[in-house]
């Protein structure tokens, strides 16, 4: 057993952990950063990077086949191999050296091993070769440790060995036929892309597709996907999984009927993983969701910092939003807090402050990658009305802008906008339709940044974009 000491230690070296270890060093801090798997987390190399190179060449395609005289030049069918080769340059082959090497040059010293909360201020590493390294934090704790697929109960769901999203973004081969079970954004984008990679695909989704975006939205995607050859099943719910002595699973649902695929994914969800961190050592249940302040310190069941406010929690163990880039931005919120505690400065939290994550509630965006995008910040109808907002809802349809008709032939989308009525200002967007991922951030600004209505008719759209969406919808708006 060795020990060692440093001003703070992070749990997790995925992008939040890597980020909130980098903000620390540059505030003037040592900092230690504790890895079981690979360093660069989920997102490098199980979901945000090779499940969008997996559905990059098919948007492309789709692209270029709705401008006819670049379909004119384009024959033949998706490379799959080719496909399948990016994916693994995007992923860095499953190797995360080039990531170390980033650790390394920032100062930050890395522990391979099980890290896991052991008392106050201390982690014990354990490495798979059983070292033990007993690791202690001047000032701070970090659990930056992500989630993982939750399965649903369903019966031999376990037995039949289904896919999950890491499955789904490293698979070698393409089946034939695939059954997903969720309707979610996994779901949805792995059903995307794997129908243009060739498989046959099932959707089941019990609770509808994609329920937490405006219905007009998650309508474009369910009439691509049925277009585009995916069997939709909303409202289905599946009782029974069985996989045969061939290899074939068997999915029966509810009604009686029974769906045959060579893979099955189950895109139901997420769990924090935090089973065996060592929570129990300072009084949180272990496997729990960790509640956080603005500061991103952890809270007991009662909303007070746990011990004397040296545990905090970033990224999806605290399922305030889980998002590779709200993780990020939290990490840079508590990295800043963590330096200004320790050095004995002011500390900035109020709402928009400098070390709180108040954009977590009031202006996270999202794009989701089917065919067509969508691209969302800040609520929804349904979420304005929950939190108690008196909102007005602006739609607007985005193939009429003339953007729009010279990106595709036969562009086919729609815009809202959400106004709050007390202060007229934008709480929030919706987008469907191609290529409006880029649509995202003037909406994130506009929504972050509280901007009045009278001042958003100032922001002149450059003409002709498919940014114009903004002029009409604020013309829709006024009348």
């Amino acid at each position: 057993m060795t020990a060692a000491t440093f001003d703070v230690l992070v749990i997790g070296a995925g992008p939040v952990g890597e980020n909130v270890a980098d903000r620390v060093v540059q505030g003037g801090l040592t900092v230690a950063i504790i890895e079981s798997e690979l360093v660069g987390g989920e997102c490098s190399y199980w979901a945000c990077m090779p499940t969008k190179a997996l559905l990059r060449d098919a948007a492309a395609l789709r692209a270029v086949r709705q401008l006819p005289g670049a379909a004119a030049a384009v024959t033949g069918t998706l490379d799959v191999n080719a496909v399948l080769t990016r994916r693994d340059q995007f992923a860095s082959n499953w190797s995360d050296d080039g990531q170390v090497d980033w650790l390394n040059s920032a100062g930050i010293t890395l522990v391979r091993g099980h890290g896991r909360i052991s008392g106050p201020r201390t982690v014990t590493a354990t490495a798979a070769d059983g070292t033990v390294t007993t690791l202690t934090a001047r000032h701070a704790v970090v659990v930056a440790t992500g989630s993982s697929a939750a399965l649903p109960a369903i019966s031999g769901l376990t037995d039949v060995q289904p896919w999950t999203s890491r499955e789904a973004a490293s698979a070698r081969t393409i089946p034939g036929r695939l059954a997903i079970i969720g309707g979610g954004v996994v779901g949805t984008e792995m059903a995307t892309a794997y129908s243009a990679l060739g498989s046959t695909v099932t959707l089941i989704a019990r609770n509808g597709i994609l329920p937490n975006v405006e219905p007009y939205a998650a309508g474009y995607v369910v009439e691509s996907l049925t277009d585009s050859g995916v069997r939709v099943l909303a409202g289905a719910s599946p009782t029974l999984v069985a996989r045969d002595a061939n290899g074939s699973v068997h999915v029966t649902l509810d009604d009686g009927t029974v769906i045959d695929a060579d893979e099955l994914l189950v895109a139901t969800g997420r769990k924090p993983n935090t089973d065996d961190l060592g929570l129990d050592e300072i009084g949180l249940p272990a496997g729990a969701w960790l509640s956080v302040d603005d500061t991103l310190r952890v809270t007991d069941a009662s909303g007070n910092p746990v011990g004397d406010g040296w545990l905090y929690a970033l990224g999806d163990v605290n399922r305030r939003a889980l998002l590779t880039h709200q993780g990020k931005y939290q990490a840079r919120a508590a990295g800043s807090v963590i330096v200004a505690r320790a050095l004995g400065t002011a500390v900035d939290d109020t709402p928009w402050g400098q070390h709180t994550a108040t954009a977590d509630e009031r202006a996270v965006p999202q794009v989701i990658f089917t065919d067509p995008e969508i691209a969302t910040v800040g609520h929804t109808v349904a979420s304005a009305a929950k939190a108690g907002l008196r909102v007005r809802s602006v739609e607007y349809n985005l193939g009429a802008v003339a953007g729009a008709a010279l990106h595709a032939d036969g562009y086919a989308g729609r815009a809202s906008l959400l106004i709050n009525e007390e202060t007229n200002t934008v709480v929030g967007f919706t987008a469907v339709g191609p290529d409006v991922a880029e649509l995202t951030h003037a909406a994130t600004i506009a929504i972050a940044g509280e901007v009045p209505l009278d001042r958003l008719w100032h922001a002149v759209p450059a003409y002709p974009t498919i940014s114009e969406i903004w002029l009409r919808l604020l013309e829709t708006a006024a009348r």
